[in-house]
């Protein structure tokens, strides 16, 4: 009875199973969902998330076809004005070639029309500028009245078998004759209004390159001076021990001279004597130009080797501003001490001119040219602004640098730093020799 009863249950429940699995296939859908290979089967996938990753992807996509789209209406703009530029350069050089094209041929068109004119031309009336085309010109003209007349006289023998008149062929002749003297004056005019030119012209170009290297050389110095001086011209040379190996040297030389003038301040208390202050000697005259004062003579200044006493006197251990001239007419020179002239003489080396390419040595007395010095004529003391002009200074311009209302640097050797060279010891340092001066006075 009871195994009856379980029977009838089990089939009841089997019937309903069946029934509600018909019902959910009836009112539900089933949704595909692409796994990825290896992926657990077991783990359920919510379809929620696949839904809003699926949306995110869209509008990720249309951004970027948005922005695709933008990019290439932008570079269409660009090829489109590219386009339009690229029609007018094309029709810019069309036009170029076409005018380069037209420009030799019409060049030829006025050359050849030039020609003619100018073959047809009176050249006698009216020459060219040229002297050379003036020349060849009018040995044109004279060949072609040669050719008429030669012309003239055979068709008259041709037409009439006989020769000109005496008369006409006269009369030919002198009018051909006076063309060539024509011919020759106007050539002889033209070949000396060329000499006159190229002379004119060979001395201005001549003046602006000489005042150009000055320009230059002045430049030059000024860039080279020292920045430690406020000046290129504000320092002094010490030679504080007589010695045959200090000194100092200016790099520039002296061209030929018929005159000079050379200004310096000087101080020293050396005994006896103060030594050398400068020398000039060049090739076979090492005593050129020399100021000494050695033992207990004078102070001497030497041209070409001739003597002449000055009457100077500095060896007080103060500055004095020394100028010294000298001209070689009748060898006339003047001494000057602090601005005041205390001395003149002639008879020094007259109408000799100073010889160029020396070499100009501060504080030693030259036995050859650049050395051989002697200490016992070595200068001991302080020298500054030395300069050198070629030609006698005024005594208002020599009374000026003394007593320091003016300065005039040497147009032949002007005293700059650059210009300056010391050997053996020999010291540059900064000076303000007006400032000084008063100090010692």
């Amino acid at each position: 009875m009871i195994t009856l009863l379980l029977g009838i249950l089990y089939v009841y429940a089997l019937g309903k199973g069946q029934v509600a699995r018909a019902n959910v296939t009836k009112g539900n859908r089933f949704v595909c969902t692409a796994v990825p290979a290896g992926a657990d089967l077991s783990c359920p996938v919510s379809a929620t998330n696949r839904v809003q990753s699926a949306s995110a992807q869209e509008e990720e996509l249309r951004n970027t076809i948005v922005q695709l789209r933008e990019t290439i209406l932008q570079q269409k703009e660009t090829i489109v004005s590219q386009q339009g530029t690229i029609k007018e350069l094309n029709a810019k050089l069309s036009r170029c070639e076409a005018q380069a094209q037209d420009a030799p041929r019409e060049g030829k068109g006025r050359g050849q029309g030039s020609r003619r004119k100018d073959y047809n031309k009176n050249t006698m009336g009216d020459l060219p500028r040229d002297p050379t085309e003036t020349i060849e010109q009018l040995g044109k003209t004279m060949q072609s009245l040669k050719d008429r007349l030669q012309n003239l006289e055979q068709v008259r023998v041709n037409a009439s078998g006989a020769t000109f008149p005496n008369e006409l062929r006269d009369l030919l002749r002198r009018r051909l004759s006076d063309l060539e003297n024509q011919l020759l004056t106007k050539v002889a005019e033209l070949e000396e209004e060329k000499a006159q030119l190229y002379n004119e012209t060979a001395a201005h170009r001549q003046r602006t390159e000489n005042t150009l290297n000055s320009l230059l050389e002045r430049i030059s110095e000024l860039e080279k001076s020292n920045s430690a001086f406020k000046s290129p011209e504000d320092f002094k040379v010490s030679l504080p021990l007589r010695t045959n190996y200090l000194y100092g040297r200016i790099k520039k030389s002296l061209p030929e001279m018929y005159a000079f003038t050379v200004c310096m301040w000087l101080k020293s208390n050396a005994r006896p004597g103060i030594g050398t202050p400068f020398s000039y000697g060049v090739p076979g005259q090492a005593n050129e130009i020399v100021l000494i004062e050695w033992g207990n003579n004078p102070i001497e200044l030497l041209v070409n080797d001739k003597v002449a006493q000055l009457p100077l006197s500095i060896s007080d251990g103060r500055w004095h501003h020394i100028c010294i001239t000298w001209t070689t007419r009748d060898g006339f020179w003047e001494a000057y001490q602090d601005g005041e002239r205390l001395g003149t003489g002639d008879n020094l080396a007259p109408w000799h001119p100073i010889k160029p390419g020396g070499v100009i040595i501060l504080g030693q007395e030259q036995d050859i040219v650049g050395g051989r010095f002697d200490a016992t004529q070595a200068f001991v003391g302080e020298l500054s602004h030395f300069n050198m002009w070629d030609r006698v200074l005024r005594p208002i311009d020599i009374s000026g640098m003394a007593n320091c209302s003016s300065y005039m640097p040497g147009n032949v050797v002007p005293w700059v730093d650059a210009n300056v060279e010391v050997f053996g010891g020999a010291t540059k340092a900064a000076l303000e020799i007006c400032e000084d001066r008063l100090f010692d006075s």
